[in-house]
């Protein structure tokens, strides 16, 4: 064998007594030993992306081969595009367009004859429909007057609406479309400002629209919207909570979410249990509180915690794909949890608000076996795999009430947080077309405020931009109840 640094050579191990020659052996079994559990432990982590744990999709590598099974969503049955019976939708023909043009025949295709004064016998009508090339701005122009008394000489002036203050500015409908732009739809700010010029005749510069995003959350905050949203969240019987981290200002910060499937409510800060508090809403609640496994949320004990399903079935694929054969309880315990949830959803859909009591021990002693297996199973094994689903397992034996929550109210759908990751996935979204990033801390908050209100008002079918036209006319938009009547 060559020499190698540090290594004792072949003539060298010859030499050496017996006892120090199985002294030095059991030395390499053993770093053998720590470097093969590292090596394990290494190749866990780089083999775990978003369908096998928690990590967002975001963190992924685009450059890794996705294998067709790694989604957890079931494959549906229809195919993709309009589906039968649907309506479908498509341009219709205006009865009275703003343009007719005609275009009979010069000549006879037959004998060659000139056909000027021949009567119409058939007509084939087309239309096309463009936009117009964008209007001049409009201009209005306010003058405030001032007059004195005829009686007592004392001079009084005219007051102007409220959005009239500099000697020149830009009206409602401007800012409204500007807002739209950057926080309804996530343009970046340089190109935002290019496009009420293009589009509309009103030429705007860069630092006018970095601001329209401070002016809109201004608004809102002293709209009521925010106070409104906390009294009718307060009401609701589950609410999802999440968090997502943020960069601004050179550092890290997290957006804080609490929603119902007609209300949203954001609010920033770092991940602690007084950040999460902050918010207005978590605090003193009373109903189910749907969330991830974050302990963060652990000091909101008046509420009823119920465990997103969909972080613990990732869990269970990643426990299961790294060592199927001796992890066969993570199988056991997702479909035993699929099945829970297409029963809870049946029930839904038959209009019932409880499970029947024989289903519900059958599940809890289905469960706890499922659980205890998983224990058994990796006992007094070493490694990466086995460590970890002795610790999976002993959560679900931990958190049974929590996380089987969805079957005791089939009538709320709180199998997963999908509800709230939605609602905070534009923070990402918006990050991204920022370069990354917010400047400053104030933007973020603004982002999140700004946010809150549109997303809670398209939810309610009013579109980003009545919504806002709303707003800068001075008549906010505010939620009427916790959810449409009916």
């Amino acid at each position: 064998m060559p020499d190698v640094p540090g290594v004792p050579s072949a003539a060298e191990l010859e030499q050496l007594p017996h006892a120090e020659l199985a002294a030095l052996l059991a030395e390499a079994y053993q770093l053998i030993g720590q470097l093969r559990a590292r090596m394990e432990h290494l190749e866990r982590a780089a083999g775990k992306d978003s369908s096998t744990s928690s990590r967002p999709p975001s963190s992924d590598s685009p450059y890794k081969k996705k294998p067709r099974d790694r989604s957890l969503r079931e494959r549906g049955r229809r195919r993709p595009g309009k589906q039968p019976g649907e309506p479908g939708a498509t341009l219709m023909l205006a009865d009275d367009p703003d343009e007719r043009l005609e275009f009979p025949p010069a000549a006879c295709r037959g004998c060659g004859a000139g056909l000027a004064g021949a009567p119409v016998v058939l007509e084939r009508r087309h239309q096309v429909t463009d936009i117009a090339p964008a209007p001049p701005p409009r201009v209005t122009g306010y003058v405030a007057q001032a007059r004195a008394c005829p009686c007592c000489g004392t001079v009084s002036a005219g007051v102007l609406p409220a959005h009239v203050r500099a000697r020149a500015s830009y009206g409602p409908e401007a800012h409204a479309q500007a807002a739209n732009l950057a926080c309804g739809h996530h343009i970046p700010i340089a190109r935002a400002a290019v496009l009420p010029g293009q589009l509309g005749g009103v030429a705007v510069s860069s630092g006018w629209m970095a601001g329209v995003r401070g002016k809109t959350a201004a608004l809102i905050g002293a709209s009521g919207f925010g106070d409104r949203v906390r009294e009718l969240l307060a009401q609701a019987p589950a609410v999802h909570a999440d968090e997502t981290p943020a960069r601004a200002a050179g550092g890290l910060r997290y957006v804080h979410l609490a929603c119902a499937p007609y209300l949203a409510l954001m609010h920033t800060g770092d991940r602690s249990a007084a950040a999460i508090d902050a918010g207005g809403v978590l605090p003193g609640y009373r109903g189910i509180l749907v969330r991830d496994g974050y302990h963060g949320y652990w000091h909101l004990a008046g509420a009823a915690h119920a465990w997103c399903a969909a972080h613990l079935l990732r869990d269970l694929k990643g426990v299961h794909d790294a060592e199927p054969g001796g992890q066969e309880w993570a199988a056991k315990m997702a479909c035993l949890l699929l099945w829970a949830r297409d029963t809870a959803a049946a029930a839904r859909r038959a209009g019932q608000a409880a499970l029947d009591p024989a289903f519900l021990d059958d599940l809890a002693a289905c469960y706890q076996a499922a659980a205890a297996e998983g224990i058994t199973a990796s006992l007094f094994r070493h490694g990466t795999a086995p460590r970890e689903g002795r610790a999976l397992a002993r959560r679900f034996q931990r958190y049974q009430d929590d996380i089987l929550r969805f079957v005791t109210r089939p009538d709320l759908d709180i199998f997963t947080n999908n509800e709230a990751e939605r609602t905070i996935r534009p923070v990402k979204v918006q990050q991204r077309s920022s370069g990354g990033c917010w400047r400053t801390l104030q933007g973020l908050a603004d982002f999140a405020i700004v946010q809150s209100y549109l997303t809670t008002a398209t939810r309610w079918g009013i579109s980003k931009i009545d919504a806002l036209r709303r707003l800068f006319n001075g008549h906010p938009w505010i939620p009427p109840a916790l959810q449409p009547d009916g």
